[in-house]
């Protein structure tokens, strides 16, 4: 039961930072502007960073189901995507 609120704890809390982020993303749009480039590429590294370490605590705990692997690999992509496209509009213009 303890495992199930930290996860639902760990949701709430994922889901409130989204949340703030975009509160202040529409609040104060002119101001972040200028910092959306080092905010994308910080947000990628804590991202990954994060997802990796969860990933391997559970792998510890349990083998990883078969969507779940995929789920990780997929995401990977999508930040492996993303920070690629970053560097072409950085070093392009």
């Amino acid at each position: 039961m303890a495992r199930r609120a930290a996860k639902i704890a760990e949701l709430v809390s994922g889901l409130g930072a989204i949340v703030l982020g975009a509160g202040l993303a529409l609040l104060v749009p002119d101001v972040l502007r200028a910092f959306a480039i080092p905010i994308l590429v910080a947000g990628i590294l804590v991202h990954g960073v994060g997802m990796s370490l969860k990933h391997r605590l559970e792998a510890v705990e349990r083998e990883p189901l078969w969507w779940e692997k995929g789920l990780f690999w997929l995401c990977r992509l999508c930040l492996g995507i993303l920070a690629a496209w970053l560097f072409l509009r950085l070093f392009t213009i």
